[in-house]
């Protein structure tokens, strides 16, 4: 069988329905999976593709999605299935029209977000690891969320930049850092919902302007990192904060807790794409350094 009828052929055996595509279409916007749209004309799905060990990193995608679908806040494409096809992973999950940004609700999207946080756990972590791009992402669970962010966030990545040959100084630095985290975060969050990967690129509106967002990178720890992320690239715009914050208001400190959380996406960008972060995520660490 082809690629793409081993694709189809799961797709009827889940939905107990006959699919038979027409000629996938490429689907431009990611920089690590493959996007194709598949139709045979009354139904359409996405499916992304990548290697066949990274067949794992869609499986717990698809259960990221399910965890944020079940909390009935912000709207998720559904997942369908994944599987092996011809060496190639994929994953299939609804295909959602997507409207013009610019019209899209960005207040109604910061009052979602916020009632997703409010789905809490009593410890950080999650029931299963995943990954941030294709980086590995630990998510075992920890009681202490200083614990849980000094050990499998920044620590893991910074472990990682020194095997990518990243190290001296920006090792020196992270390592005082990792030391001063009982200064830097400053509260005890609750342990929320959280998207995980929540920048521009993973937020959009459907045809009636109603927020959708996607590729996940679930686990739960402290909503500011999700927050302080969607500023990372550039932000989602005035009317999404101040929707958010009349929902749940943050908690004094939060310009320098943002700083330390977007670091962990930095230096994942770092050891992913290469040494064009590094001076970025140095500089990140002075600034953190330079609080305490």
């Amino acid at each position: 069988m082809t690629h793409w009828e081993i694709i189809a052929q799961h797709i009827t055996e889940t939905t107990g329905e006959l699919f038979n595509p027409l000629e996938p279409r490429l689907v431009g916007g990611g920089c690590i999976n493959t996007g194709m749209r598949l139709t045979d004309g009354e139904r359409t799905y996405f499916v992304k593709l990548n290697g066949a060990a990274l067949l794992d990193m869609f499986d717990a995608e698809s259960d990221g999605l399910r965890e944020i679908a079940d909390t009935e806040t912000m709207r998720v494409p559904e997942p369908l299935c994944c599987g092996l096809s011809n060496e190639q992973s994929y994953l299939v999950i609804e295909f959602i029209e997507m409207g013009h940004a610019g019209r899209g609700d960005s207040e109604l999207a910061g009052r979602q977000l916020a009632a997703m946080h409010r789905t809490c756990q009593s410890i950080f972590g999650w029931y299963r690891d995943n990954t941030i791009g294709s980086t590995h992402q630990h998510n075992q669970k920890r009681d202490s969320w200083v614990d849980f962010w000094r050990e499998h966030r920044l620590g893991f990545q910074l472990h990682l930049a020194e095997d990518n040959g990243y190290r001296g100084s920006l090792q020196r630095r992270g390592e005082r850092l990792l030391e001063q985290f009982h200064v830097l975060i400053d509260h005890q969050p609750e342990s929320s919902l959280l998207h995980g990967d929540l920048w521009g690129g993973n937020l959009a509106y459907d045809m009636e302007g109603k927020p959708v967002i996607f590729d996940p990178a679930v686990y739960y720890g402290d909503r500011e990192t999700d927050l302080a992320m969607t500023e990372l690239f550039g932000g989602f715009g005035r009317r999404f904060y101040d929707a958010y914050q009349e929902s749940w208001p943050l908690s004094p400190g939060y310009s320098t807790r943002k700083t330390l959380y977007n670091l962990y996406h930095i230096l994942n960008h770092l050891n992913l794409f290469g040494s064009g972060y590094l001076g970025q995520a140095t500089s990140m660490i002075d600034r953190l350094l330079a609080e305490v």
